[in-house]
């Protein structure tokens, strides 16, 4: 990750702050600078003034209502460790602010002097604070940057920001890695410590940490739950969360996580092959499909956009496709079990082997929406499950 810290410890606060803005007002002039910007505030600025964003007065705010403020924060998957992050900001001279991964402020703490100020800057809840709303600010650039993030007073685009320090960083969900949020410190930009940015990491990891704490808890109630399902079924099966993650395995050695499952969708699990996955209550049951559970399926490419049905057990499982993806689920049908290579697939879609690499991405594309209904290496129909195609006659 680097050092991305704004200042050098030691420096002269108010000595540079005032040769950043030289900087800033001769590059957004369009004039020589002194030096040159941080390549990250350079490429931020660049960004933004492509946008069309004025520098010299803020920007657009148009702050979310009250109520759709609140809606985001139960359901943000921030909302277990938000009040943990929010303490820090106690008896602080600093505000901490929490987005979403959007980058709109949902939760708000500091000093109420210093939250006046900020209300100024639309720095409140439910204001976007992306570099297309208000120009190159912590916040913003770290959701571009897709890093953390740390300016200093001349630095940010909006003139009216420069009397701030920002450090922001990206939380991340520990099970997934998807951006959650950004979590960020401001204050008065004199009041500039290094300590800021150890404060912000320390705070993002241990928040981070929490969440897994969550997750773990969360599949240890569903293996409690599932016990008397797991207790009674017959054979290998699997316990999982709407998104795989295994709460419990029986007859089977498996990863923590398999592909997320679908009521009637088939799924391919390393060790059991086709399975079928079963509604709990708060989760999944997924066992083998087995012989006397066969797996058909139905592509009719009369309709606009092609239909495929899959029949398992329970309810029949449908899903459109793409014109795209309806021809290679025929081309595979066609070529039986011997499949179809990359390279083969290339040729009969585009009349050359040039486009490997776009084969492989409409596979893996085709593969999120039915599952393992296609099979790799080389690509073709699963084991275990007859397609019929429906064509125009």
């Amino acid at each position: 990750m680097g050092d991305y810290s704004a200042v050098r410890p030691g420096t002269d606060l108010s000595r540079h702050a005032r040769d950043l803005l030289r900087v800033h007002d001769a590059v957004l002039a369009g004039d020589r600078p002194p030096h040159r910007p941080r390549a990250l505030v350079e490429r931020s600025w660049s960004r933004v003034l492509g946008l069309g964003l004025d520098p010299s007065h803020a920007n657009a705010r148009d702050p979310l209502p009250p109520g759709e403020v609140e809606r985001r924060r139960r359901t943000s998957a921030l909302a277990p460790v938000a009040g943990d992050l929010l303490r820090m900001a106690e008896d602080a001279a600093f505000l901490l602010v929490v987005t979403d991964a959007d980058g709109t402020i949902l939760w708000r703490a500091g000093p109420s002097a210093l939250r006046r100020r900020a209300d100024t800057l639309g720095f409140g809840a439910g204001a976007l604070w992306t570099e297309a709303a208000v120009g190159t600010n912590a916040i913003g650039t770290a959701l571009v940057e897709a890093a953390p993030v740390q300016l200093f007073s001349a630095e940010h685009f909006e003139q009216a920001q420069h009397a701030w320090y920002c450090s922001a960083h990206p939380v991340h969900d520990p099970r997934t890695g998807d951006l959650l949020g950004i979590v960020d410190v401001s204050g008065p930009a004199l009041t500039l410590h290094p300590a800021i940015r150890v404060l912000v990491e320390t705070g993002v990891r241990l928040a981070e940490a929490q969440l897994w704490r969550h997750h773990a808890d969360r599949l240890e109630r569903l293996r409690r739950s599932a016990a008397h399902v797991a207790g009674t079924v017959r054979g290998p099966l699997l316990i999982v969360d709407d998104h795989g993650w295994v709460a419990h395995a029986s007859g089977v050695a498996v990863r923590d996580r398999i592909g997320a499952p679908r009521a009637g969708a088939p799924l391919g699990v390393p060790g059991l092959g086709l399975c079928l996955a079963e509604r709990l209550p708060e989760g999944w049951l997924v066992r083998p499909a087995g012989p006397q559970s066969a797996i058909t399926a139905t592509l009719d490419l009369t309709g606009n956009p092609p239909l495929l049905e899959v029949r398992g057990e329970g309810e029949p499982w449908r899903t459109p496709l793409t014109r795209r993806h309806a021809e290679i689920l025929a081309l595979l049908h066609g070529c039986g079990p011997a499949g179809l290579t990359a390279p083969q697939l290339s040729h009969l879609l585009y009349g050359d082997a040039d486009h490997v690499v776009t084969v492989r991405a409409e596979i893996s594309r085709l593969r999120r929406v039915i599952g393992a209904l296609v099979a790799t290496n080389p690509y073709h129909l699963t084991e275990g499950m007859t397609l019929e195609l429906h064509r125009r006659t």
